[in-house]
């Protein structure tokens, strides 16, 4: 045994097995070295309050003074005395669940509980925004100052990406990036905050981290409305047409606007799909489920257009150009179309916003909007299984063909109901 000191130490060399030098002046205090690579290490060798003999390593020589290691050595020992093991501490630690691990376990239990869809953005998420900000650190060592960081990191764009990168959520951003913002971190932390709470559920932790923590507020993104824009949308429409532009994409703008209906709803919708004699889409899935949508005449005048003579059932009502396929380069083509007519920051999904917002505008009550835009609502949607009430119909009908006039630049004589009464069916 001798003082370990900058000398000593480095003056050990190798053997043909690892060996442990102990200092002289601290017990229990050593460095390792191991055999063939003579790698150095500072080590301290006590006992736990269970009397068994545990090496615990403070870090490599490289990294440490003697005087460091030594210090850090009487912490230790100090620790020890007060009944703590840091050798089983950081064993614990080594084999605790990591956040990663808990994304992981999260969506494997989704699958067939959670719509695939809403998943697959789950799983987006997870992997541009928690694992590179969480992903190292285990699920026990979160606190709601870690939550509340990585909320700012996501919302500030600190794992923003550029376009090409594979992220769902950032093809659907403008732009074709994910660009952080209040938005994006509040529904970040919301699913967080969920697979926290199962990590308290099955006892990997004994609160969540999470809960307390201020939600971002994302930003209102509603694009404002107008009958007055829906007339320039139609004209730039027209303009486009006549230059060529992809007559695909222009048709599902039009179906996107007069149902309301969401982007893949509209572009996955198949022949079959479509009964005009019921006056509705008929969803085999959305986000709220299997689904009779109400759509108005319009709308199957619009589609009748351009059915083949003898319709596939299950084609594409949007074909790709593939023929197996729907329809995919809308984002490029409402873009132009926006460009021509001067609409600025609103994306495929505002089409769906100027519905809600012309069916508000046309009288309707929040109760009829809802059954309108397929929104899981007591009393509307569950009250049909084979065909809409006549009550949606009928509203289905006239928002539709008011947006349809407008497109064509075709003046009604009223754009709004002489009165319609608010919680009324039309």
């Amino acid at each position: 045994m001798a003082k370990l000191t900058k000398r000593t130490v480095g003056a050990l060399k190798a053997g043909d097995s690892d060996r442990v030098i102990f200092d002289e002046a601290l017990p229990g205090f050593g460095v390792r070295v191991k055999a063939e690579t003579g790698a150095k290490s500072w080590l301290i060798q006590y006992r736990n309050k269970f009397g068994r003999s545990r090496r615990y390593t403070i870090g490599p020589v490289s990294k440490f003074t003697p005087l460091q290691a030594r210090k850090k050595a009487k912490a230790l020992f100090v620790a020890i005395d007060d009944g703590d093991d840091p050798a089983a501490a950081r064993g614990a630690a080594r084999h605790a669940t990591t956040v990663s691990q808990l994304c992981e376990d999260y969506l494997a239990a989704g699958v067939g509980r959670i719509k695939a869809s809403t998943l697959e953005m789950d799983k987006s998420r997870i992997e541009r925004h928690v694992k590179p900000l969480l992903g190292s650190r285990t699920v026990a060592s979160l606190t709601p100052a870690d939550i509340e960081r990585f909320v700012r990191d996501v919302e500030s764009g600190k794992t923003k990406v550029k376009p090409g990168k594979g992220s769902n959520e950032g093809r659907r951003a403008p732009g074709g990036q994910t660009t952080g913002g209040p938005g994006v971190a509040a529904r970040t932390f919301d699913m967080l905050r969920t697979m926290l709470e199962r990590a308290v559920r099955d006892g990997i932790l004994p609160k969540n981290p999470a809960r307390g923590v201020a939600r971002p507020k994302g930003k209102e993104r509603k694009p404002p409305f107008s009958f007055e824009t829906v007339e320039a949308l139609g004209k730039a429409m027209r303009e486009a047409e006549a230059d060529g532009e992809n007559t695909t994409g222009l048709r599902a703008i039009r179906f996107l606007l007069t149902t309301g209906c969401r982007r893949m709803e509209g572009l996955a919708l198949k022949w079959q799909a479509v009964d005009s004699g019921a006056r509705c889409l008929r969803f085999e899935d959305t986000k709220s489920g299997p689904q009779n949508r109400p759509a108005g005449r319009s709308v199957f005048e619009h589609l009748l257009g351009f059915q083949p003579d003898k319709a596939v059932p299950d084609a594409y009502v949007f074909q790709g150009a593939s023929k197996s396929g729907h329809f995919v380069g809308l984002p490029r083509v409402w873009r132009r179309i926006c460009k021509r007519a001067g609409i600025q920051a609103v994306s495929i999904h505002g089409l769906r916003h100027w519905f809600a917002s012309a069916a508000t505008e046309l009288g309707y009550s929040e109760l009829v909007i809802a059954g309108l835009l397929g929104h899981r609502v007591q009393g509307v949607t569950a009250r049909y299984a084979t065909a809409p009430d006549s009550a949606l119909c009928s509203a289905a009908d006239h928002v539709a063909r008011t947006l349809a006039d407008r497109l064509d630049n075709k003046k009604q004589k009223a754009d709004v109901l002489p009165f319609v009464q608010r919680g009324s069916a039309a």
